[in-house]
């Protein structure tokens, strides 16, 4: 099976792209490549349609609920309704920068986003597109990019990488590792200890040989995750959409992964019908130098110098901690996880959600019953911020932030102009009140799996203060006592060395008598 997978990686193109006549251009823009790729590509455009990664949107089958980042909230930039033209950079697609984009067009799909090999890099505030011609960016820095080489870039197209998921996906939140705490730029290139799967001087598996796509559709999704998949490994040749999800551990390691000695790992099977894999094989995220947010505040942005500019502030090893145009930043490093039953439905915070600001709000919430078949002990990341809100409607506030206008935060920092903006482009009232709230949010952690030798032992979880300590439903020898049982034992002990000692004592008697005699 291992090989199967190895092959995917290693298996080199049919095709030499720099030889086919469409490709040699001229191209102006990134929709004329795409018109190209289509000409050979015929299907392409209609399975790309189908996808989450081109609709942002995705309604949840038990819930109700529209997700997706087209209208879900977050405590990081917190959504991308009225910033499209900004957020849209890691949209695989050309020209979304409000609501009249045209989701049906084929040639606003971006192939060069996920297939190009480098050299292709599309600019936050371009709603999509690359630069096609040198221009200073950020305006007002006095730094030049230059124009995009279009036909260098079609012709050297290829399979996705981590490189290209890893443009948007190590990035989210704006920037590096800012969001999942186990994605972001050390997985470039990463060691052996930092993830045994990607590690370029070992397996290099990329994204695609865990998220194993057919039609386009990529699974593997946090939205509508397999919590508890019981398929057992996959076999060669078997289809990804016969397997209940072949982005996870069970499809290549199957449903008893532990081996040697039959009964140690007969027993760490039987914590796999209980605890997700993630759980023991991955200790901590965020190993691999980079830190991830593990705290945003935006009631505290807007602070300027003495002029009236923007300004940033440090930690010492030259992480920013403080922007006025987001507020302040708790970073983590090495972060322990936190842990809770999760069987795979998440339910989120809707932007017509009323809250209760006298307690933190949940955004998400990730469900499962303590000791249910479909639900295991699962790692997250828990992400706590103080963002705004509606103190009339009792609703979270989505500010308009990254366009530069007048009613921009990050441009005239005034919230009353920032969030009527952003309500107003959502199609959601605003009473025109508001104050900050404190939000909270887990992420699953499923990548950065560290080497076996790394795993949690038993000691980490059966103590007194054991990792698992605040996990409902569950009961561990050496972590939970009771105290009849306890001294029950007790004096089962005391009476076995009471036992013990009284019968060598009366060997020693009778030995000297037998000696005397």
């Amino acid at each position: 099976m291992l090989c199967s997978v190895l092959s995917l990686s290693t298996q080199a193109s049919t095709a030499d792209h720099s030889q086919f006549e469409v490709l040699k251009g001229p191209f102006s823009s990134g929709q004329e490549v795409t018109a190209a790729c289509l000409s050979c590509h015929t299907e392409a455009a209609h399975q790309v349609m189908q996808t989450r990664h081109w609709t942002w949107e995705y309604e949840n089958p038990l819930t109700g609920e529209v997700l997706g980042k087209k209208t879900m909230l977050n405590g990081f930039c917190i959504g991308d309704r009225s910033n499209e033209a900004f957020c849209h950079s890691c949209h695989i697609g050309y020209g979304w920068q409000d609501n009249t984009f045209d989701f049906n067009e084929p040639t606003n799909i971006d192939c060069l986003a996920c297939h190009n090999t480098g050299e292709y890099k599309k600019i936050a505030g371009m709603a999509g597109h690359p630069s096609y011609e040198r221009q200073e960016w950020p305006k007002g820095s006095g730094k030049f990019i230059e124009a995009i080489d279009l036909i260098g870039v079609a012709q050297q197209i290829g399979s996705t990488s981590r490189e290209t998921c890893g443009s948007c996906h190590f990035y989210g939140g704006g920037g590096d590792g800012v969001k999942h705490g186990d994605l972001d730029s050390s997985l470039v290139h990463p060691s052996r200890e930092l993830d045994v799967h990607m590690a370029s001087d070992g397996l290099n598996f990329s994204c695609s040989d865990c998220h194993q796509t057919d039609k386009h559709q990529v699974p593997g999704s946090r939205i509508s995750m397999a919590a508890a998949p019981s398929g057992g490994a996959m076999m060669r040749g078997q289809h990804p959409s016969e397997y209940q999800n072949p982005a996870s551990c069970q499809s290549c390691h199957g449903n008893d992964p532990h081996k040697g000695d039959l009964m140690h790992s007969s027993r760490l099977n039987q914590h796999a019908d209980i605890i997700a894999c993630q759980t023991c094989h991955i200790p901590a995220f965020s190993r691999g130098g980079v830190p991830t947010r593990m705290g945003w505040d935006w009631s505290v942005a807007g602070k300027l110098t003495e002029e009236g500019k923007p300004f940033f502030t440090y930690d010492e090893e030259g992480n920013i901690t403080y922007d006025s145009r987001k507020g302040s930043f708790n970073l983590g490093q090495n972060v322990e996880p936190v842990y809770q039953w999760f069987n795979g439905d998440v339910s989120y915070i809707q932007p017509d959600s009323q809250i209760d600001p006298s307690d933190r709000v949940a955004i998400n919430r990730f469900l499962g019953e303590p000791g249910s078949a479909d639900a295991r002990i699962w790692p997250f990341k828990r992400f706590e911020g103080r963002q705004p809100y509606d103190t009339e409607l009792k609703t979270l506030l989505v500010p308009q932030v990254a366009i530069p206008n007048d009613t921009s935060f990050w441009y005239n920092f005034d919230w009353d102009k920032a969030l009527l903006a952003g309500a107003e482009s959502s199609g959601r009232p605003f009473s025109g009140h508001y104050d900050f709230v404190d939000t909270q949010m887990d992420w699953p952690i499923t990548h950065m799996v560290a080497p076996k030798e790394q795993a949690l032992d038993c000691a980490s979880c059966h103590t007194s203060e054991g990792r698992l300590a605040g996990v409902k439903g569950i009961w561990m020898p050496g972590h939970h006592r009771q105290s009849l049982l306890d001294q029950a034992g007790f004096l089962l002990a005391g009476l076995i060395l009471l036992g013990a000692a009284g019968h060598g004592s009366m060997r020693f008697v009778t030995r000297n008598k037998k000696s005397g005699g």
